[in-house]
Order: C-alpha cells, then structure tokens, then sequence
C-alpha cells in the first residue's frame, strides 16, 4: 500500500517510582526517511486490520479538536499540536492502572487517498541481533503488533463530513483496561457508531428476510452461509461490509425488492457500510457456546437433523459424535468398567 507521510514524531512516556508519569519531548518531527515510512506502514497496517475497534466523533467542546483545526489552517504547527496531544494524554493516562512507560507516536499521513492523525502509545521490547562482524548486540524495537492504546482520525471525513459518527476510531483494548473510556476522555468524544450492534442488527435483518421471501430450510442455511461468506472475505481483505454490495448476492422478495430496499423499508437503521464482526457473524453458520465445563459448537444446518434441543428440559440430543470424540468417551467408560 503506498503511504505518504506528512509529519511524524515521538515523545517518550516514562513511569516513575511514585507511579506519575513524565513525558520526555522530542524537539521536533522525525525526518521522512524510509525507515519512517516504513514504521508507518506497518502501524497503519496492523491498526486497520486491528478488529473491533470503537468509533466516535468529536464533542462541540473538544479542546484536541480546535487544537486539529488550528493545525489544519496552519495556526499550529505540528510540534506544538503533539506537545498539547501528549501532555494531555499524560494527564488521561495518570488515571487509569494500565499507565506504564511507552513512546508515543503521532502521524498525519495519506493512503488511499484519505488523510489520517495517527495517535498511539507502544511499549518497547528488548530483543537482541547479531552484528556483521558476528557479535551480539542488544537492542530495543517498538513492539506495533501488541498495540492496544492507538486512535486513529480520519481527517478527510471529518472535514467534508459534520454529520458522521465514525470519522474517529480507537482500538477498545483487552477487556477489563478500559482504554475506550480512556480514548473517549482523552480526545473529548463521544460514542459514535456501534460496529458490534450494526452487525447483531445486519444478523437480525437477514434472519427476518428469510422469513418474509418464504425461503424452505436449505434456502435459508444458503442465504445466512451467503452473508457469512460475503462478510468473512470482506474481512480477509481488510474492507467494510457495503449493505447495496451485499443486497446483490442474495435473493429478492416475490415483489422483487432487494435486502437492501427491505433493511430500509422495514426500518433497520443500517448504516451503508461498517466492519463486519467475527464473532457476531459466525452466528449465521454456527451455534457456538461454553460454560460450567462445557463447549459446545456444531453448524447451524445440524440442528433438527443430527442436533435436537428441547427447550422445556434445556436438554441437547447429538445424535453420531465424532469418531475421536467417541474413541475418547468410549476408553474412559472402559476403564472405568476394568475398575
């Protein structure tokens, strides 16, 4: 992917002995150079194919967000908008356990002919290498796979686009951290679109459609296995799920109305594209569960022919498990007979 980088630079968070934070300031942007491009690149690589990330946009009082514009007009040079970017942050960052030493990195740069700002806090990893002349050095990289406190603006939606709710993106992190809180705060937004409810929403939509175009059973499974396919390759590619793209590979109602005439007629509130979910739309192919010791997860289309449930027991029947499944159950009941 060809990238352009406008501005790049570093800051360094430490942690000190009292558990406050410093911040160690860079004098001044980092030379465009191929090695920062290609840091860069594979940042900007790795954040995009990051799943599950939250969306959000700009409260009316944001302080970053007049900080943004004053450096989109050149009022604010870009030194001065990652001083205020990262001292803030600091402040947001001293609240939260999670706080530990890590190098900020602020990027505005261009792909695919969108402009991005870049903001994320990697840790450092040691690691050692070994010289030409065949000696062992230590060294230290910045660890972009692990990345888990990182936002991302897409400066060309939010400005040509007021009313989108999704131009601001952030990595939610590992549960329990908190890091949308911290993002949120942070940046002074607010909530914007919910991927993980546009895709339990899309889910839902596709499960009345079937209703409604009167499809029999096998119909059914080859629609949800349509959607689950369209959505997986999506995925694969590091692109969006596009309702009008999807609505083209499946079948229209006997009044020849499509899924995405039907999503907005019966009210759905779908948004025209969003990243699919993995987890959600595995739900289409497969019942997945676990709990009290116990995994379950079979394909759909099994239920009622090799899988039965009876609701009024909670009871699940499989009838023919498979063959290593009944070669483990089969030697423990032996071996409990031999005792």
């Amino acid at each position: 992917m060809t990238l352009t980088l406008s501005n790049v630079i570093l800051h360094q968070i430490v942690k000190q002995d009292d558990d406050s934070l410093n911040v160690h300031l860079r004098d001044g942007p980092l030379p465009l150079t191929e090695q920062t491009e290609n840091l860069m690149g594979d940042i900007h690589r790795v954040y995009h194919a990051k799943a599950g990330k939250g969306f959000a946009l700009f409260d009316t009082e944001s302080d970053f967000q007049q900080w943004l514009k004053a450096y989109r007009t050149g009022e604010l040079d870009f030194q001065a908008l990652s001083e205020k970017a990262v001292e803030r942050l600091r402040a947001e960052l001293s609240k939260y356990p999670f706080a530990d030493n890590g190098t900020l990195v602020m990027a505005h740069y261009r792909a695919l002919a969108t402009d991005y700002l870049f903001i994320g806090v990697l840790e450092s990893k040691h690691s050692l290498r070994v010289t030409d002349e065949l000696e062992v050095n230590a060294t230290e990289y910045l660890d972009v796979s692990k990345m888990d406190i990182a936002a991302r603006i897409d400066l060309s939606t939010w400005e040509t686009d007021a009313e989108s709710n999704r131009y601001l993106s952030f990595i939610k992190g590992r549960v329990g951290r908190k890091v949308a809180d911290f993002f949120l705060d942070f940046l002074q937004a607010e909530v914007g679109m919910d991927s993980k409810q546009q895709n339990q929403v899309l889910m839902q939509a596709v499960e009345d459609y079937c209703d409604d175009v009167r499809l029999d059973k096998e119909e059914k499974h080859n629609t949800r296995k349509q959607v689950f396919d369209y959505c997986n390759d999506q995925l694969k590619a590091g692109d969006e799920v596009v309702v009008k793209e999807l609505a083209g590979e499946l079948p229209a109602t006997p009044d020849g109305t499509d899924f995405y005439q039907y999503a907005n007629q019966q009210g759905y509130e779908l948004e025209a594209q969003f990243p699919a979910d993995r987890t959600t739309m595995r739900k289409l192919t497969k019942f997945v569960g676990a709990g009290g010791g116990l995994s379950v997860n079979f394909d759909a289309m099994l239920l009622g022919e090799r899988v039965f449930y009876d609701p009024e027991t909670d009871t699940l029947t499989i009838k023919g498990t498979p063959p290593n499944l009944r070669d483990q159950l089969q030697r423990r009941l032996s071996s409990r007979d031999d005792d």
